[in-house]
């Protein structure tokens, strides 16, 4: 068992499932979560939680990282912890991956919209249910898929539709805020391979080339639903001090039926989780 895998061990040993709401269905034979109760609460297999503890796999991503760390209910300490043992650690010029709990807590202050976190490289590190069913569950997706400069700039954003004038907008302001980053972060490898990977790209090399430096702050878009339809959302993204983290809040725009349809999906999407797990 690797230093991961005992510690994973360790934390899922110290909890209760009662205090958690799973139910005691059969006697258990020590204390603590089970594998699968583990799993099921991280959204992750119990077979990849298995490869985790046998020292199987040591590398899991930040989201998994996050994922494991909020069924476990662990301290912003622990999870850091968790994170350099899983190889995130984060050092002089290298990129912030670790959320603090009072994100969460804020994240569900705001359940009525789609929110997601991400990195200073717009990676996506985390989201609510709603934005999964707004947008797509990026739980099924790998790490390219949830980089939304890749999405993008490599047309993998699907539901997404924006004018051209909102697309070139938008393209610009995601790229000199990349610039920026490069400044603060020059030895995160990720970020490096990131950029490489976008000059192939001649749009994102035009738009580099220009050398602009701005954060990126808001931008319109539709959603094109496949169950309720166009729905048109302005992202706030909100930016948290210390750890460079973007919050983007969506929220419906004003004079729409936005509303409306995001409490669709979010009834559609409280159906399908019923039905899954009946």
């Amino acid at each position: 068992m690797s230093h991961l895998g005992a510690q994973l061990r360790a934390w899922r040993d110290r909890l209760d499932p009662a205090e958690l709401g799973l139910a005691h269905n059969s006697p258990r034979r020590v204390a603590g979560l089970r594998r699968s109760e583990l799993a099921m609460l991280a959204g992750i297999s119990v077979e990849y939680v298995i490869r985790l503890e046998q020292g199987k796999t040591t590398t899991p991503s930040a989201q998994v990282c996050s994922a494991l760390a909020r069924a476990l209910q662990l301290s912003d300490d622990e999870l850091a912890h968790l994170m350099r043992l899983a190889g995130h650690a984060a050092g002089p010029g290298r990129v912030p991956r670790l959320i603090p709990a009072a994100l969460y807590r804020i994240m569900e202050q705001l359940a009525a919209n789609p929110i997601g976190i991400y990195d200073a490289t717009w990676q996506l590190l985390h989201w609510n249910p709603l934005f999964a069913a707004t947008f797509g569950d990026p739980s099924r997706q790998g790490e390219a898929g949830r980089s939304a400069l890749l999405g993008q700039f490599e047309g993998r954003l699907s539901r997404i539709r924006q004018t051209d004038d909102e697309r070139a907008e938008f393209e610009k302001s995601l790229v000199a805020d990349l610039r920026a980053s490069t400044g603060r972060y020059p030895a995160d490898p990720g970020l490096t391979s990131l950029v490489s990977r976008l000059l192939r790209v001649p749009r994102f090399e035009e738009l580099w080339k220009v050398r602009a430096v701005a954060e990126h702050e808001t931008a319109s878009k539709i959603v094109e639903h496949p169950q309720v339809g166009d729905i048109a959302i302005d992202a706030n993204v909100l930016t948290t001090q210390g750890t460079d983290l973007r919050m983007v809040v969506s929220t419906p725009r004003p004079g729409t039926d936005a509303r409306g349809k995001l409490d669709l999906v979010a009834a559609i999407g409280m159906q399908q989780m019923s039905s899954r797990e009946a």
